[in-house]
C-alpha cells in the first residue's frame, strides 16, 4: 500500500472521529437556541403613535436622529437626547444658551435643508420635522419616501391639517416625543413645569384688559404674519392680547397692509431671525406714511420675540410670560 493511500485513510478515519465528537456539541448549541428567551423589548415598548395621519410603531427608540427645524431640535435637546443626533439643519436664530455645547457637537447637514442624498448620508432611522416644508415631496423628502428607505419621521404637530394648534397639543408633542424614545419621566417632568409657568403668568394678567395685537414676520408688499391656526395665537392670547388676524386659518399668513390699517393694533410683536434685523423691521414699519396712524405705529409701541418662541417648542410657555411683560408693562412694576 502506497503512503499516499495510508494518509489519505487515517484522514478520512480522523473526520469520521472529529464529526463524531462535534456532535454532542451541535446538538446542544442547537437545543439551547431553541429554548433561548427572546431578546427583552426595551422597557415601554413596542410603542405605536398616529402623527399627522401616520401610523408608525416603534419597537425601540430611534438612535440615529435628524432634526429639521430649530425648535424641534430644541425639544431633543430639552429631553436629553443629544447623543441620539445624527445631524440637524435650518437653524433660525440662535439656539437657548443651555443648549449651544450640545448644539456645537451636532453635525450641521445644511443651512436650510439637506438634499434627499445628504439626508441618507447620515444614515438616519427617524428625522423630525418642524414645519411641513421638512418632507417636500418636490425636494423628494416626503414622510413615503423616507419610509420605504427604512427611515422613520414626525412631523411637529403645528402643522398637522386637523385644526387649530392650542398649549395642550404642545404637551401632546412632548409627552409623544418622549414615549418614542423612551424617556416618559423626562416629558413628564417638562409638561409639569409648563404648566406651572402657564398657571402663574395667567394668574399675574388676573383682571387686565388685552390689547389688540399684529405680528410682524416681514415682508414689504404684504405683510406676514401670525394667524389663528398656530401656537402663536394662542401665545397672545395667554399674554393678555387679542390677535388682529386670528381669523386666518394657518400658524403663519400674508395679510394686505391696508388690513392691518384698518384693524388698528397698540402692538405690533416683531419676530427676530433671518437676515433682516429688528431695527430694520422697525424703521420699515415706521417710515410707511400708510401706517403712520396706526396705534402701534404712532405710539411706537413695540415687542420682540425670537421666531423660535413663537413655534410649537420648548421655548414657548416662557416666551408667553416674555410677551405679556411686553404687552403689559405695568406686570414688571413692584406692588406697592
Amino acid at each position: 500500500m502506497s503512503r499516499q493511500s495510508c494518509r489519505t485513510r487515517r484522514t478520512r478515519r480522523a473526520l469520521v472521529v472529529t464529526a463524531a465528537a462535534l456532535l454532542p456539541l451541535t446538538a446542544c448549541t442547537a437545543s439551547e437556541e431553541q429554548h433561548a428567551p427572546a431578546a427583552k423589548a426595551a422597557a415601554g415598548f413596542p410603542y405605536t403613535v398616529t402623527n399627522c395621519g401616520v401610523k408608525t410603531t416603534y419597537t425601540a427608540p430611534p438612535t440615529r436622529v435628524v432634526t429639521m427645524n430649530q425648535h424641534v431640535t430644541e425639544v431633543m435637546l430639552e429631553l436629553g437626547l443629544a447623543k441620539s443626533l445624527a445631524g440637524t439643519a435650518y437653524l433660525d436664530d440662535k439656539v437657548l444658551p443651555k443648549y449651544e455645547k450640545e448644539y456645537k457637537a451636532t453635525p450641521v447637514l445644511a443651512k436650510e435643508y439637506p438634499s434627499y442624498e445628504k439626508l441618507l448620508a447620515a444614515n438616519p432611522d427617524f428625522v423630525y420635522g418642524g414645519y411641513a416644508s421638512a418632507f417636500s415631496a418636490g425636494d423628494g423628502r416626503s414622510r413615503e419616501t423616507l419610509k420605504k428607505s427604512g427611515i422613520n419621521s414626525r412631523l411637529n404637530t403645528e402643522y398637522c391639517a386637523d385644526g387649530k394648534t392650542s398649549m395642550d397639543a404642545l404637551y401632546q408633542e412632548i409627552r409623544e416625543v418622549g414615549r418614542t424614545f423612551g424617556v416618559t419621566d423626562r416629558a413628564e417632568r417638562w409638561i409639569t413645569d409648563a404648566k406651572q409657568g402657564n398657571a402663574t403668568t395667567e394668574k399675574k394678567l388676573a383682571g387686565v384688559d388685552p390689547v389688540s395685537v399684529f405680528v410682524y414676520d416681514g415682508g414689504d408688499k404684504t405683510a406676514s404674519t401670525v394667524g389663528g391656526a398656530g401656537i402663536g395665537n394662542e401665545m397672545i392670547k395667554r399674554a393678555g392680547g387679542e390677535n388682529v388676524f386670528a381669523h386666518l386659518p394657518k400658524p403663519f399668513a400674508d395679510a394686505a397692509w391696508e388690513n392691518v390699517v384698518d384693524r388698528k393694533p397698540e402692538t405690533i410683536v416683531i419676530l427676530d431671525y433671518g437676515g433682516t434685523t429688528v431695527a430694520q423691521k422697525k424703521q420699515r414699519l415706521l417710515d410707511d406714511p400708510a401706517l403712520a396712524d396706526v396705534p402701534a405705529v404712532k405710539n411706537k409701541r413695540f415687542a420682540v420675540l425670537p421666531l423660535s418662541d413663537m413655534v410649537l417648542g420648548v421655548r414657548a410657555p416662557a416666551a408667553v410670560d416674555t410677551l405679556a411683560r411686553q404687552l403689559h408693562p405695568g406686570l414688571n412694576e413692584p406692588k406697592k
